[in-house]
């Protein structure tokens, strides 16, 4: 009979011999694209207990700020949580897999235009579908499931480009909006 090879935690560090090449390079490449650093340091400032994870991630779990919303989200490769991370992972198995993703597009993105790129990402998910991440490339490239994301359908468009313009104008001319029956722009 052969021996069991121990059991290794699913969060913990991998060994440095069971990396691939690719899971290295992106690593330093988010250090040096400053990705990482920033990460640290959004973690820092939110209180997050930092620990090293799988896969040359970082973990930083117990985050106090409200922003942003989600369950998790990734700096760099620093996967940021409000959560206990392990009971976070073990109600959603593929998450580190779906925040891993986001880390290879913080490299791919030569890490900080990572932040405008995904926000106009974000702003065509929620023009397109009212849901923010359904029609956003990152998460979609980081598999919308994996991230706990439903896919939505896509909407028309031009009604929602007429409804924006009317309370464009509403607000610019200081009429009552048709959409929200308020008052706007007016000190009366």
């Amino acid at each position: 009979m052969s021996p069991t090879p121990p059991l290794i935690a699913p969060l913990a560090p991998t060994p440095p011999g069971s990396l691939p090449t690719s899971v290295k390079v992106r690593h330093q490449l988010n250090w040096l694209n400053l990705s990482t650093l920033l990460g640290m340091g959004v973690a820092t400032a939110g209180g997050a207990d930092i620990r090293r994870g799988p896969r040359k991630l970082y973990l930083a779990e117990h985050y106090r700020w409200k922003f942003p919303a989600g369950g998790a989200f990734t700096v760099g490769d620093v996967v940021i949580t409000r959560h206990d991370i392990d009971d976070l992972c073990a109600r959603r198995p593929d998450l580190l897999e779906h925040e891993e993703a986001h880390s290879r597009q913080w490299m791919a993105c030569l890490g900080l235009p990572f932040l405008p790129l995904y926000v106009a990402s974000v702003g065509w998910s929620w023009l397109r579908t009212g849901d923010r991440a359904s029609y956003s490339f990152f998460e979609r490239s980081a598999d919308l499931a994996k991230g706990g994301y439903r896919d939505v359908p896509p909407r028309p468009l031009m009604p929602v480009i007429a409804s924006g313009a009317r309370r464009a104008m509403a607000f610019v001319t200081g009429r009552r909006s048709a959409d929200t029956g308020a008052e706007v722009g007016r000190g009366d």
